[in-house]
């Protein structure tokens, strides 16, 4: 007498995605304690670009370390934000090359799961190192000096764009052949879009073509929001068009990355 084994579905429901995709989030923050140089990376770094900036240009750039504190810090927020999408490129692709994802397709987990827990996981981080930099600045002088709600939305703001924006570092670290690649190339699109931008000095400052540039650099409008929602001044345009360029990075790049993924997975 035979017994027929029932046949396994391939199909995750919705809930047990979500549970999977949670689980793999939970393993991306739990790596952080056995990992210093990403600990360095989302706690120390932050921090010693604060002071540099603030205490070795601060004085030169607006004349007192405290009227720069409060003009830079919403920039350095936008900087390390777009600076941290390069963990998401960086940590997807170390776990390609390293087989992982190699591990993680033979189980019967939602193909999803992998991506999206990694893209869950540094949103939190995301919020951490937000925290963190508004904490220490306001120990060295900064101040919110509009609310709590500005404040509020500032995060959700820095964190929907970079969020959008980590999209294009999604289809770097899928491309790439290995980390350093991925470094490589993801820092090297993220610091000229910094430091072209009015994220840490007034655009008035550039020379004419660059101001054009300027202008339209999409991190300008997010510096220039992020800094009305803390400081004072008005947001909505500039907000109005950091949204549209995270839709547009969304537009673009997410199709391209998934598509990528699929074939990874």
């Amino acid at each position: 007498m035979s017994t027929a084994m029932p046949a396994v579905s391939k199909r995750v429901g919705p809930a047990a995605t979500v549970r999977q995709t949670m689980t793999l989030a939970w393993r991306s923050l739990v790596q952080v304690k056995h990992n210093p140089w990403e600990l360095l990376d989302l706690s120390i770094q932050p921090i010693m670009f604060l002071l540099l900036f603030t205490y070795v240009f601060g004085g030169a750039i607006s004349g007192s370390t405290g009227d720069y504190l409060q003009f830079a810090l919403p920039g350095l927020l936008v900087q390390n934000a777009l600076f941290y999408t390069l963990s998401t490129a960086i940590g997807l692709n170390t776990d390609i090359t390293k087989g992982v994802f190699d591990r993680l397709r033979s189980l019967p987990i939602a193909r999803s799961a992998p991506l999206a827990g990694r893209i869950i996981a540094d949103t939190f981080k995301q919020v951490w190192a937000f925290a963190l930099l508004v904490g220490f600045g306001m120990v060295l002088g900064f101040r919110v000096t509009t609310s709590a709600a500005g404040l509020l939305a500032a995060l959700a703001l820095l964190v929907v764009v970079a969020l959008a924006m980590s999209w294009m570092a999604v289809l770097i670290g899928l491309k790439a052949s290995n980390p350093e690649k991925v470094q490589m190339i993801a820092f090297s699109t993220m610091m000229p879009l910094t430091f072209t931008s009015s994220a840490l000095v007034p655009s008035q400052t550039f020379p004419g073509w660059l101001e054009a540039w300027s202008d339209v650099n999409p991190v300008t409008h997010l510096a220039n929001a992020i800094r009305a929602m803390l400081i004072g001044g008005e947001a909505g345009q500039a907000t109005m068009i950091s949204l549209l360029w995270a839709l547009g990075f969304v537009v673009i790049f997410a199709p391209l990355a998934i598509r990528v993924f699929r074939n990874h997975a």
